[in-house]
């Protein structure tokens, strides 16, 4: 005998009927109830694992419902049930708490892919997670990640689009990471993508796929974006550089739950839960007409702001440690230290970057400090940059004879490898490739020629 119950709650006998037959197949008891009164009465009495409700009931609507559930039965999901079309009644339940909604003409398949959803919250280990602060990937013991991570585990058990903001590498993928691993979706793909990085005329065939043959180079089906994470969470990152033509579709396809590829003649549906982010301001782009405003409602319909590095410089220390155990790891080597005096430097500096910064910052100071020591002169804040022109007093001029540069546009990261590349092979050739020797050679720790010749491939 199953343990799983659902509430049902409709004043159409007809409805209740249909829905009691499809959840009875699916091995759910049921209960149901005409109107709220009794709803209340149901779930204070048996606790259901899930609740379907529909909007207009006789004394009162779907909306109070949900209200109240989420006061005195908070682990209990609810849907809610509205009438085609009902978009903004749909968002408006979603913003009261509600688990996710279903329209009518009620569609089996996506009922049963909902109620399944739904019973995986009752599941012990997302119940278990529920109750605790378990960093996950959020790390930090700040008031405001302690927020943070309580807002990422309340949102996970909704599937109401989340719209992610913050700052340029505050960490906005990895509270989308930790949505999706902490939700009924854990066990489906977690699909990112950089809405910036795909050129315009490939963006619709990126999203929804395309036939063979659909068009010149199309080789293959594809199936896209939105078809990769079904069952599971798309990332839309940087949405906001969307262009107005696709941000049209994107809006029809995130409404229809379903795509149509490129070429082809009929739309297919896909389960998915949307999340978005950008570091750019949304309502000001709608202002400027840039953006979307129908689109900007659907995906925005719970902001989930991201501190600042800056605003929570107490988890510098226990996020500086994770960083260098992940270099360390990374490149074979102990784990460098930080002093208290470059603890101190971090935590007042002002991290324009955030944590993506503060990464680059520890793996630079790592591979130039002495031993397993980051003082705060190792971590080149605020100046002490190296003169360009300038060599290194360890190196003979013979190594650092000038480059000549290339005439025209030049990928400068590319050309400055390849300088670095050739002053390692040298120094290793003049050593007879004592790796101790030429790093002494060359002026840097037997680490940072560990780390740069494993860095350019060169092992």
């Amino acid at each position: 005998m199953t343990n799983q119950t659902a509430l049902i709650v409709d004043d159409e006998p007809d409805i209740r009927d249909l829905l009691e037959i499809t959840l009875a197949r699916m091995g759910i008891t049921i209960y149901t109830a005409p109107d709220l009164t009794t709803a209340r009465a149901l779930l204070e009495q048996h606790k259901p694992q899930l609740c379907l409700t529909d909007m207009n009931l006789p004394d009162g609507n779907g909306i109070e419902l949900v209200h109240w559930i989420q006061q005195n039965a908070p682990c209990t999901p609810v849907a809610v049930i509205t009438a085609y079309g009902s978009m903004d009644t749909a968002i408006e339940s979603l913003k009261a708490g509600a688990f996710d909604f279903v329209s009518k003409p009620l569609e089996l398949p996506r009922l049963r892919e909902l109620v399944n959803s739904a019973l995986k919250l009752s599941k012990p280990d997302i119940q278990k997670s529920a109750d605790t602060d378990e960093p996950g990937l959020l790390l930090g013991e700040s008031p405001e990640l302690r927020k943070l991570r309580n807002q990422t585990r309340k949102l996970a058990r909704s599937q109401a689009p989340v719209f992610i903001s913050g700052e340029s590498g505050s960490g906005k993928e990895l509270v989308a990471r930790m949505i999706h691993l902490q939700g009924p979706r854990a066990e489906g793909p977690f699909v990112a993508v950089n809405c910036g990085a795909i050129p315009s005329e490939l963006m619709e065939s990126e999203f929804f796929g395309h036939k063979k043959g659909s068009f010149t180079g199309a080789v293959e089906n594809k199936d896209g974006l939105f078809r990769s994470a079904d069952g599971g969470t798309l990332f839309l990152d940087e949405v906001a550089d969307l262009p107005l033509a696709m941000q049209v579709k994107l809006l029809r396809a995130i409404q229809e739950k379903a795509v149509r590829p490129v070429g082809d003649t009929k739309e297919l549906p896909v389960d998915i839960r949307v999340l978005s982010a950008t570091h750019k301001n949304l309502p000001e782009l709608v202002q400027e007409g840039s953006f979307r405003q129908d689109l900007f409602y659907r995906i925005n319909v719970i902001e989930l702001a991201v501190p600042p590095l800056r605003e929570r410089a107490g988890d510098i220390p226990v996020l500086a440690d994770h960083i260098l155990r992940r270099i360390a790891q990374e490149y074979e080597c102990d784990p460098a230290r930080l002093t208290a005096a470059a603890i101190e430097r971090l935590q007042g500096y002002d991290f324009p970057g955030n944590v993506r910064e503060l990464e680059n910052i520890l793996e630079r100071a790592f591979t130039l400090c002495d031993e397993d020591l980051i003082d705060a002169a190792d971590l080149h804040l605020g100046g002490g940059t190296v003169p360009v022109g300038s060599v290194h007093p360890a190196l003979d001029q013979s190594d650092t004879q000038p480059a000549a540069v290339p005439e025209g546009e030049i990928d400068l990261e590319g050309y400055l490898e390849s300088i670095e590349r050739q002053a390692i092979e040298k120094a290793l050739e003049a050593t007879r490739w004592n790796k101790t020797a030429a790093a002494k050679r060359l002026g840097i720790s037997f680490r940072a020629l560990r780390y740069r010749l494993k860095k350019l491939g060169m092992e």
